[in-house]
């Protein structure tokens, strides 16, 4: 009879617990689909008429990756922001494209923008977003969705230095997203990568932990020992 009793208790936790989690899961469906109505209603779709240099290197990055169908990928006004993201809502990939971000190609820097589209369609061609969703529960556990979210980035900045084939661009891209679009020229690497290290702390680590992308410093330093290894090894575009 105990027995029963706990078991018919954990059954209604259970069922309870599901609707919870049904109820949470459509409101943040709603809340991101109002978020990509705003991206189509105001960004300006790339298309072979809209900027039609960055379409046509996206489309031939997405192309040898294996992607069949290039994103929608759009260029918001950000506000001085440096960013980009891919995202996915019911079946359809987006990229969006900060136009901060987009405006290195006035200085001759196309390399370093098409690193950056790069990573992004790396996001969609490894299926990130739909895999944070099927792993979600364990997401939960503290600390470890930020711990593979960081993974994830890893793994897109080594896949899009491999397409892009350029150490230097690949470097310099994340420069950019460190000082900005003007002074990274100015930017002594190096130095930014010891001075990182040095750093050290109780708060230091916190951030990294609840962080979903690692450091800037960090990124640099592990794209450079990658690009090493891709000039050892010979790894190949087929093998990311």
């Amino acid at each position: 009879m105990i027995l029963s009793i706990f078991t018919y208790i954990g059954l209604i936790i259970s069922i309870i617990g599901i609707v919870y989690i049904l109820i949470g899961f459509l409101i943040t469906l709603f809340l991101h689909g109002i978020s990509i109505g705003h991206i189509r209603n105001n960004g300006v779709k790339l298309s072979e008429r809209q900027f039609p240099n960055i379409y046509s290197n996206a489309k031939k990055v997405a192309f040898e990756m294996g992607i069949e169908k290039l994103p929608d990928i759009f260029i918001v006004q950000s506000g001085g922001m440096l960013n980009a993201f891919a995202t996915t809502f019911l079946g359809r990939n987006f990229i969006v494209l900060y136009s901060d971000i987009v405006e290195i190609v006035k200085d001759g820097h196309e390399e370093e923008l098409n690193f950056i589209i790069a990573h992004e369609l790396a996001h969609i061609k490894r299926k990130h977003v739909i895999k944070q969703f099927l792993i979600l529960p364990a997401l939960w556990i503290p600390f470890l969705g930020n711990a593979y979210s960081r993974a994830c980035e890893y793994t897109c900045d080594r896949i899009a230095a491999v397409y892009v084939n350029s150490p230097n661009d690949a470097t310099n891209a994340l420069a950019i997203l460190a000082v900005g679009n003007r002074l990274f020229v100015n930017m002594d690497i190096v130095e930014y990568i010891q001075n990182a290290r040095a750093e050290s702390g109780f708060f230091i680590w916190l951030s990294l932990v609840l962080s979903t992308h690692p450091p800037l410093p960090k990124r640099i330093e592990e794209i450079q020992y990658f690009n090493n290894v891709v000039e050892t090894f010979k790894v190949s575009k087929a093998s990311m």
